[in-house]
């Protein structure tokens, strides 16, 4: 047994699911994918990203089961209730601690630490359930590597996050962590879509191509996700591993944009606080008629659904139904049902569209050759986003589709999980370096900075760079620096880790520095003074950053927790504390 034992978690926006491989490390087989929705007739490779919990914040259910459970419970009841879809957002471009909170469809709040562990228990319980049904013995969380998906334009503080909840859910415990790997999606998605014959994409222009594997091909990921568009630029290098040239980039224009822009529509047609009524009153009705726009919106045509029996109740009420349709363009009434027009479907798109494109032309200016983009994530089966891609950049390169294109992340991960270093390196997205002490010289150092420590005048605030902003980490190097302690009697040393989009900061509160994170060394043994060492490594290259801290003296070794998600992280303020600074150099 060991690390070909595999289940991988495509936590989604819009909608998850796993798949997992038991093969022998020898065996190089496709994953199994779990399939979900029979209850409901139907077999889909993902499941909505709802959860249900009841009034005392107690789990219910996950899934089809969660959002099925909430369409059919009706007013009061659904008052009481916590329904959550849609909250993997509530990560991206937030300042994370561990007391944020997200709002229920009824705007009730929890935590969000403990929506996501509950929804990654599940998931996890229903892997290991079915996966010992079938092999027709117990599975064990322990017995697994797991791999979990993240977006590559994620800070740091969200796979935290992700991780701390993954370890709550029982996924893995204190001392197991390195069985939980976390993969980036764009660069999971690549590796499934390097191994895909040609029969595998789905083609606009007919001419059947697979990606071409040989050394130096270069193409442009794109994960469309239902929240974000997750854009990375890959090079195949000797041996089949990618670089990584260009650092993540993208945005929150994903597929529920257009969701959104639906929405706003309908309530442009049903006014005068109709639809807002509606949307009150009928929560679970709203849901309904938003899942089956899912379908609707793969489609390049005018297209057409059954007006909602409450809906129409409330808007009869109010005037003659065919009323509302007049003075609004794209859309008709026609006995019972909405049609709207393909022109009108179309604007749904549009923003989220220039969005990608804007991002994509910004690609392009730099001095890359790309061969193809690679269109993948559930929102890549909508017809309108590939015809708008290949018609925008068509004719510089090819434009690619896996035919299964939701499923090319979860099945790329399990393959990443047994090989992390298929992605050989990647682009640092920041500037990232440590406050230091240094001897001060009025010559080269602010006066304010100065302080005194065991009689030394001592610099405090200097930024040590580690890394660059867009430089080239393998994902093996070690980034190493030896650090001292400034009192002869320090029992402790506190490292602050700051990161910037600039490339030579000085001090580290300077205009766009902010604190990253931090972490204690213990110090207990002070017989040598001012001369022990703290040897510091800090890995950069793979999709987590991680540190070890060694106390030479007593060569005690400590993998350093770096803590992402602290309150205190702002731009600018520093928390004096000098009596637990390092030095790079010993008196």
């Amino acid at each position: 047994m060991g690390d070909s034992y595999i289940i991988a978690i495509d936590f989604g926006t819009a909608y998850s699911g796993y798949a997992y491989t038991v093969a022998s490390n020898e065996e190089e087989i496709d994953p199994v994918l779990k399939k979900w929705g029979e209850d409901l007739g139907l077999d889909t490779p993902k499941t909505p990203t709802c959860i249900l919990f009841n009034e005392h914040e107690e789990f219910i259910k996950f899934g089809y089961e969660a959002k099925t459970a909430y369409i059919n419970v009706r007013g009061e009841e659904a008052k009481k209730l916590y329904f959550f879809e849609n909250f993997k957002m509530a990560l991206y471009g937030t300042e994370l601690n561990r007391e944020v909170t997200i709002k229920a469809a009824n705007g009730k709040s929890m935590t969000a630490l403990k929506v996501f562990t509950e929804s990654l228990r599940f998931l996890k319980d229903d892997a290991l359930k079915t996966i010992s049904a079938k092999a027709k013995r117990k599975f064990l969380a322990s017995d697994f590597t797991w791999v979990l998906t993240v977006p590559a334009i994620w800070d740091p503080s969200a796979k935290q996050f992700m991780r701390e909840a993954a370890t709550e859910a029982g996924i893995v415990t204190e001392g197991n962590e390195h069985k939980l790997v976390i993969a980036l999606e764009p660069e999971a998605a690549s590796v499934w879509c390097k191994k895909l014959p040609a029969d595998g994409f789905i083609t606009q222009n007919h001419d059947r191509d697979a990606l071409d594997e040989s050394p130096g091909t270069q193409y442009i990921v794109v994960d469309c996700g239902g929240g974000t568009i997750d854009i990375t630029v890959h090079e195949v290098q000797e041996g089949g591993a990618l670089k990584e040239l260009d650092k993540a980039s993208g945005n929150d224009q994903g597929g529920q944009n257009v969701d959104r822009k639906f929405k706003e529509f309908l309530k442009e047609i049903f006014c005068d606080g109709v639809w807002d009524e509606y949307e009150k009153n009928y929560p679970s009705e709203v849901q309904k008629l938003m899942y089956d726009f899912t379908r609707l919106k793969q489609v390049d045509e005018d297209v057409q659904f059954s007006c909602p029996y409450n809906l129409g109740k409330l808007a009869q009420k109010n005037k003659d139904i065919e009323k509302f349709f007049e003075p609004v363009p794209g859309a008709t009434w026609n006995d019972g049902s909405i049609k709207i027009s393909r022109e009108k479907m179309r604007s749904f798109f549009a923003e989220s569209l220039q969005g990608i494109t804007e991002n994509l032309k910004g690609i392009f200016k730099k001095d890359f050759s790309i061969e193809y983009i690679l269109l993948v994530g559930g929102y890549a089966g909508s017809q309108i986003l590939r015809q708008h891609i290949t018609e925008q950049f068509g004719r510089r390169c090819k434009v690619l589709c896996p035919a299964r294109a939701q499923e090319a992340i979860v099945n790329g991960a399990v393959k990443f999980g047994r090989n992390p270093e298929l992605v050989t390196s990647r682009k640092s997205a920041y500037t990232y370096g440590i406050a230091i002490c240094v001897r001060f010289d009025e010559s080269q150092h602010k006066a304010e900075k100065r302080f005194t420590a065991d009689g030394i005048e001592i610099c405090g605030d200097i930024f040590s760079k580690l890394v660059e902003e867009g430089e080239d980490v393998g994902w093996n190097d070690i980034k190493t620096c030896s650090l001292f302690p400034i009192e002869s009697m320090q029992t402790s040393m506190s490292m602050r880790f700051y990161r910037t989009e600039r490339k030579y900061p000085k001090y580290v509160d300077e205009w766009a520095v902010e604190e990253a994170g931090s972490f204690i060394v213990s110090m207990p043994d002070t017989a040598e003074g001012l001369n022990r060492e703290v040897s510091l490594e800090i890995r950069f290259g793979s999709s987590e950053i991680t540190a070890t801290a060694t106390d030479v003296a007593s060569g005690s070794k400590g993998s350093i927790k770096i803590d992402f998600m602290t309150k205190s992280r702002q731009s600018g303020k520093i928390r004096h504390s000098p009596s637990n600074h390092c030095i790079t150099s010993p008196e």
